[in-house]
């Protein structure tokens, strides 16, 4: 895929997400695998209103190829992303209000609620607080990548990658669903978790036996 034709794509999702309210204002940041470099948003742009200059090309050392903006400051974990996980080719970082509130409160979705959500995500962990951008915030979330392809970052926000836009979009949108369906189901005196059986069962349809 071409560089334009990318920009295009990423633009097309991006404001769908926006349009969803999965990602308020100007804040998280979306990027994708180029050409064994890094494509990813810049600093100050707005997921949901992005324009083709939006863009920046870095290397995996978050030096910057191309573009003339600066790249978004979460460039160093989109680019731990991907050196952990070679299948990753798409991740998205937001701040989407219910995936959020989990973040903010310290508390991981890991309860087997849906049968949906052990069959995509199993859980998806809660990485330790780390200052937006920083080495720390990198490394106390990169723990996760290799097992996970979703995680909450504490007091800050939700990362998720697939090897397909469309895939790292979807993922996203269930992720904020699966959050907002286990906020209502507290509110209404907490949720009946499946069983470690049916947990199996699950897996087991997943791995196709």
């Amino acid at each position: 895929m071409n560089i334009k034709q990318l920009k295009k794509d990423i633009i097309r999702y991006g404001a769908i997400a926006g349009q969803k309210n999965l990602t308020p204002g100007v804040s998280g940041n979306i990027s994708a695998r180029c050409d064994g470099n890094i494509l990813i948003t810049s600093s100050g742009s707005a997921n949901g209103y992005l324009q083709e200059n939006d863009f920046v090309l870095i290397d995996f050392e978050g030096n910057v190829i191309s573009g003339d903006k600066k790249p978004s400051s979460e460039k160093m974990l989109h680019a731990e992303f991907y050196k952990k996980r070679p299948d990753i080719n798409y991740v998205f970082h937001v701040h989407s209000p219910y995936l959020s509130t989990f973040a903010t409160c310290a508390k991981a979705l890991d309860e087997p609620v849906m049968a949906e959500n052990v069959f995509y995500f199993g859980k998806i962990p809660l990485a330790e607080y780390g200052l937006p951008s920083s080495r720390d915030l990198v490394e106390k979330t990169s723990i996760y990548f290799k097992d996970y392809d979703a995680v909450l970052m504490a007091n800050h926000g939700f990362i998720v990658g697939d090897a397909t836009l469309k895939g790292a979009y979807l993922k996203l949108e269930l992720a904020e669903s699966y959050a907002q369906v286990v906020f209502n189901s507290k509110m209404l005196g907490g949720t009946v978790l499946l069983s470690d059986l049916q947990v199996e069962e699950i897996n087991m349809l997943k791995r196709g036996k």
